[in-house]
């Protein structure tokens, strides 16, 4: 009863050629509310547009005209909450097919009530029509119900006109349990009507051919501004529809007069935080590992740093190594041959003094120029690692008696100068005689005809060649 009362006080408040009209309303003697009203001689939308193989052009051109009189519903305060096919009839008016929007049974006034009898709902009874029911009218939730949940179930129809089938299937609603057909309804992202006709296989030749079109046209058609249109209607988030039946009908007339359409593809943000909302679960789950993974990488490329950083020190630390070595040696080799040159320097030296003392007049010069000569020698066999060519205690003398003709190269006295200097100075005159503790000296001379002289030490002589 307070139904019947609130679709006659709906119906009392509009007067719109394409909403049924209300005659009269009354009670019977036995107290039942009655209400004369329109009748509306016509079929549902989508079954007259099929039957009359209308073409898009002629179903949007139907579908406009029904906007605008939801449009008109709204503009006196009231909701209707179950549009549908059966409850938009198309009749003929002079030939011409005129659609009729009815059924307010379950309408919802925004500005005042439409009855003063209560209306009961059983709890968790939805109101409507699940198939073309809005997301926010399907959960019950807080959220009041406002005119935008109408403009839904009209994307919903136009869904329908365009493919022939509703974005989500009735009896795949009805067998898939309460709670998982509001998951659906509030959650599941319709596909494109375009996208919905390509998947059809022998059913598109059918749906083609109530539109009067090829079955390869009819998704080139679609495609682009319509699916735009329709998936703008059909957001879940109600302020991203469009705010009006007017302006949803607008962009539909925008479309046949072959103008921009106000409705867009959603960008790449708006797609990813919808998808980020559908799978929750799996979003921190896929973030977990990622974190695990990166903190793994990081990890891992910080010890390879290290490590690369540790073996480049190390690296370095050689290089510095051997070039300090190289370093020290060079140093060493500069010493050696700083010492080389020295010990040069002074056999030279003793090799001009001993030619200086053989060239003068002063006494014992012979012996002299000998001992300068021997140091020189013993200098040079020692800087060039040389072993003495006689027996032990043999001394300079013993080149002056050899016939070795070597010469070494370098800026030291060779043995050649050094022999032919102490057989220069063997052949002075001047003699200084030296007596030893245990014996003294007889001059002889050798049996190879050279100068010699013997000297006695201990108890018989010790001959060295002068």
């Amino acid at each position: 009863v307070a139904r019947c009362e609130a679709e006659r006080q709906a119906l009392a408040l509009m007067d719109h050629p394409n909403i049924a009209r209300v005659f009269d309303a009354g009670a019977t003697d036995s107290g039942r509310p009655y209400f004369v009203m329109e009748l509306v001689k016509g079929v549902p939308i989508t079954e007259y547009c099929d039957k009359n193989n209308l073409s898009l052009r002629q179903r949007l051109e139907i579908f406009v005209t029904t906007c605008h009189a939801v449009q008109h519903a709204h503009q006196k305060g009231v909701i209707h909450r179950d549009i549908k096919p059966n409850n938009i009839m198309v009749t003929l008016h002079d030939g011409k097919p005129v659609p009729k929007v009815i059924d307010f049974g379950v309408a919802k006034a925004t500005s005042q009530r439409l009855t003063e009898k209560t209306l009961f709902t059983a709890y968790g009874q939805i109101i409507g029509t699940p198939t073309y029911m809005s997301p926010e009218q399907a959960e019950m939730s807080g959220l009041d119900i406002d005119t935008r949940s109408d403009i839904y179930a009209l994307g919903v129809l136009l869904y329908e006109l365009l493919t022939g089938r509703p974005p989500f299937d009735a009896e795949e609603l009805r067998s898939a349990g309460y709670a998982e057909m509001l998951r659906i309804i509030c959650e599941k992202e319709p596909i494109k009507p375009s996208r919905r006709l390509s998947t059809m296989d022998e059913e598109l030749t059918v749906v083609s051919n109530h539109r009067s079109i090829e079955p390869r046209k009819l998704g080139q058609l679609v495609k682009g501004d319509l699916d735009w249109i329709v998936m703008k209607a059909l957001e879940k988030e109600r302020g991203r529809r469009y705010e009006t039946p007017n302006a949803f009908a607008e962009d539909i007339e925008r479309h046949l007069k072959h103008e921009p359409v106000e409705a867009y593809p959603p960008s790449a943000v708006y797609k990813f935080h919808k998808f980020f909302r559908r799978n929750r679960m799996a979003f921190a789950t896929a973030t977990t590992i990622f974190i695990v993974l990166l903190s793994a990488t990081v990890v891992s490329t910080w010890q390879a740093v290290r490590a690369t950083r540790a073996e480049q020190a190390a690296e370095t630390a050689r290089q510095r190594e051997t070039a300090e070595r190289e370093m020290a040696e060079r140093q060493r080799n500069r010493a050696v041959a700083a010492h080389e040159q020295a010990q040069d320097a002074l056999a030279r030296s003793l090799f001009h003094q001993a030619q200086a003392v053989r060239r003068s007049q002063t006494t014992g010069r012979r012996w002299t120029a000998l001992e300068l000569l021997d140091t020189a020698e013993e200098l040079r066999s020692r800087e060039r690692g040389e072993e003495p060519s006689n027996q032990e205690d043999t001394n300079l003398t013993t080149v002056a008696a050899s016939s070795t003709s070597e010469q070494l190269a370098g800026e030291m006295p060779t043995r050649v100068d050094l022999r032919t200097e102490a057989v220069a100075a063997m052949a002075l005159p001047d003699a200084r005689p030296v007596t030893l503790e245990t014996g003294g000296i007889m001059p002889a001379v050798s049996h190879d005809g050279h100068w010699a002289v013997a000297f006695y030490q201990g108890s018989g002589p010790k001959k060295t060649a002068i």
